[in-house]
């Protein structure tokens, strides 16, 4: 295609399917990446509870306020936290490698259109 030509509206379309696609897996890294703070602030939380005695105080974090609370239910909820992130950030991957790959076959379908200058065909 020549710089002068316009934009086949059937090329344009597939563009939009592909710019959507990466917008989505912008999203999915950056929910990815929350979660995977949010695990790392377990694991920081979980490893000073540790160290402490069982007899002392702890409070834990609700809203705005501390509320008093024992350190084995709060490794207990800490824990159960840990493994939710765990099993959230396994499915983000999951959808990450697979808008991935959509992505990567969408821009060859692309290129194959406009070395071709034609219409897809129906799929």
């Amino acid at each position: 295609m020549s710089s002068g030509q316009q934009i086949p509206p059937w090329l344009q379309e597939q563009i939009m399917k592909l710019q959507q696609s990466q917008q989505n897996l912008q999203s999915i890294m950056a929910q990815k990446q929350q979660v995977d703070m949010e695990q790392i602030e377990s694991d920081r939380a979980l490893e000073e509870l540790k160290k402490i005695a069982d007899s002392e105080t702890v409070y834990k974090h609700s809203g705005s306020i501390l509320i008093k609370s024992t350190k084995a239910a709060l490794i207990a909820e800490l824990e159960e936290k840990k493994e939710l992130a765990n099993t959230r950030s396994a499915v983000l991957a999951k959808q990450e490698a697979r808008l991935k790959e959509s992505i990567k076959e969408q821009e060859t379908k692309i290129n194959e259109m406009i070395r071709g200058g034609q219409k897809p065909s129906p799929q």
